[in-house]
């Protein structure tokens, strides 16, 4: 009863307080993919993709109905760093949802038009509101589309800031310089100063937000704030996401009476044998107590002190006793650096590697009927056999040939001697590699049998089996990365029959480490380069976006690859990419282009849809 009671009242409490509408709630999850073409198409940062905003403090003037529901203490403003644009998770500002709808528009055009002004670090508040009324003048100007649009927002939100007679003189001052600056963009050139110990103004949700926000008052020393990674298992468009809080714990100070923990006394009801709950059992509500959390705080120890418990980001990494092969001083190969724009020269080190004592393999037998199936398809891309006929020279004489000679030479007419034919059969000038992600994420279940190495590992085998009765040319390998030391596994080359031992090699990868994709490529270019066909296809199978312990779990690595890809191109090789990735779409077109790319949503069937795959890339 008292919890039915306790929802009633913050339904009604909430709803009086006002200033949100959830029946007219539009998420971003609904919005996330055209908000992200909408914002590439004005001309954004293609390597940018859209996330949810974290939920910060927002610490203005509050009304005495919303201070009591609670409501409006905290809130996600939309930004924007190096490699995300972040926007509300939910917009509910306005009665209608074509209102909402329309401020997430709005917000992705506003960031387009920030990336064509030019690059300048925001220090102040004053430079933050010229900022965005330039951002605002600049959109309007390119895009007259977006005047309605705008101009409807402006009259809508209006009504929804703090009434100016229910401030103080100076921060009426204040909201009276942000109204006129949304109405009339570009006629204010800075805000009015708020006396020390007030409230800043309320966010303007129409402008990308900075981070402007202050410390708080009751950190402690030593502390920093710091906004949200943009990690390979970051959220995407939606998800919960969380500011972060470096900070130095206070030196503890043991008490003068007691030494040890009272709770560690044992009890009779210890002794009983009840079910209860212990601290390792896992906590039902915890997501929705980190969803309550302001910030995430993570806190250093100092040196020498021990703690209980320690946050590993590295949990997939075996031992140095446990690696199975040491890495050498490898191959250099450049990586780019998308901040400096710059190829950074022999960056990263690249270990070839061939299995050791793998042994011979079969097909399995549950693949042979399909690669059967796939051997008959592929028949057709054999060449065939056929008669040159007219030649200077060949193995028999061609008599249709002759036959016109002897009638030339009666009419007096002596033309040239080509009276013979030759049966050729000609190749296809084309040389194809297959480039597998074998990155520890590989190792997830797409079905109660199947791991997704499982999946590639067959992928490969029939590719292997669809191509062997072609006579086109064509390697495999794999690769996964360890910070700046990439493996690079040698499956088959393209001198080598694809017999037992290149089977053996392929059923004895195994997933490890991560995916360091730009060093892969570029090896697998040099391979291709070293090719004389005319066409030459680089296939890269992989479960998900680049990354890395380092920085290359970023915008970096995509970055990275981006330029990888397209050294590729200019040496006239054909990328394309086959992922099991359902949320591909927000960097592969990045990467491969709008055609270079294929999302396979059933990952079982990927081992079918490589060798379809190939033939369509080389008919």
């Amino acid at each position: 009863m008292e919890e039915w009671v306790g929802k009633v009242w913050h339904r009604w409490i909430t709803r009086a307080a006002g200033g949100h509408h959830p029946q007219a709630a539009v998420e971003l999850k609904a919005l996330a993919r055209p908000l992200a073409i909408y914002f590439r198409a004005l001309g954004g940062d293609p390597g940018l993709r859209v996330a949810a905003a974290t939920n910060d403090v927002l610490g203005h003037r509050r009304h005495w109905l919303a201070r009591l529901a609670g409501s409006d203490e905290r809130g996600a403003l939309a930004r924007r760093d190096d490699a995300t644009l972040r926007l509300p998770p939910t917009i509910d500002a306005f009665a209608e949802p074509a209102l909402n709808r329309d401020l997430y528009y709005w917000l992705a055009a506003l960031a387009a038009s920030h990336d064509a002004l030019p690059e300048q670090v925001p220090s102040d508040h004053a430079h933050f509101v010229r900022r965005q009324q330039q951002a605002t003048c600049h959109a309007l100007q390119r895009w007259p589309g977006l005047h309605t649009r705008y101009h409807r927002l402006v009259e809508a939100y209006l009504p929804c800031r703090p009434p100016l007679a229910s401030l103080p003189p100076a921060e009426a001052a204040r909201e009276a310089a942000i109204r006129q600056a949304l109405q009339q963009p570009g006629s204010i050139d800075s805000l009015p100063p708020v006396p020390t110990g007030k409230p800043p103004a309320q966010p303007v949700l129409l402008w990308l937000h900075a981070d402007l926000l202050e410390k708080s008052p009751t950190a402690p020393p030593g502390s920093r704030a710091t906004t949200p990674g943009d990690g390979g298992n970051s959220q995407d468009a939606g998800d919960d996401a969380h500011r972060g809080e470096r900070i130095t714990p206070p030196a503890e100070k043991n008490g003068l009476l007691m030494f040890f923990r009272a709770e560690s006394l044992l009890s009779v009801a210890e002794f009983l044998r009840i079910n209860r709950s212990v601290d390792d059992d896992p906590d039902p509500h915890a997501a929705d107590a980190a969803r309550n959390l302001e910030q995430l705080a993570l806190a250093t120890p100092d040196a020498g002190e021990r703690i209980a418990t320690r946050v590993r980001f590295d949990l997939d990494l075996p031992s140095a006793a446990a690696d199975d092969l040491p890495l050498g001083e490898g191959i250099p190969l450049p990586e780019w650096d998308y901040r400096k724009g710059t190829l950074v020269a022999d960056h990263v080190r690249l270990q070839e590697l061939v299995a050791r004592e793998a042994p011979a393999g079969k097909l399995p037998v549950e693949l042979r009927r399909t690669a059967k199936r796939l051997h008959q398809q592929f028949a057709a891309l054999q060449p065939q056999r056929r008669w040159l006929k007219g030649q200077p020279d060949g193995c028999e004489l061609d008599l249709d040939a002759i036959l016109r000679a002897t009638t030339d030479r009666a009419c007096g007419y002596h033309g040239g001697e080509q009276l013979f034919q030759s049966l050729e059969r000609r190749q296809r000038d084309l040389a194809c590699l297959v480039l597998a992600d074998l990155s520890l994420s590989t190792d997830a279940f797409v079905s109660s049998e199947a791991r997704v190495i499982d999946v590639i590992r067959d992928a490969l085998l029939l590719f292997g089996e669809a191509l062997r009765g072609t006579g086109d040319r064509f390697a495999m390998c794999g690769f996964s990365s360890v910070k700046r030391q990439v493996r690079f596994h040698r499956l088959k080359d393209f001198g080598e029959r694809f017999g037992d031992i290149a089977r053996g090699r392929i059923q004895a990868i195994k997933p490890g480490f991560y995916t360091r994709m730009g060093a892969a490529i570029r090896r697998s270019s040099q391979l291709l380069g070293d090719e004389t066909a005319g066409r030459k296809v680089l296939i890269i199978l992989s479960d998900g976006k680049p990354n890395d312990l380092d920085q290359y779990d970023s915008r970096y690595g995509i970055e990275d690859t981006r330029a990888a890809i397209q050294e590729a191109r200019h040496q006239g090789i054909v990328p394309f990419c086959l992922t099991i990735d359902r949320t591909g779409n927000s960097y592969l077109p990045h990467l491969f282009g709008v055609s270079g790319y294929s999302i396979i949503r059933n990952p079982v069937e990927l081992p079918a849809r490589l060798p379809l795959c190939y033939a369509q890339l080389t008919r």
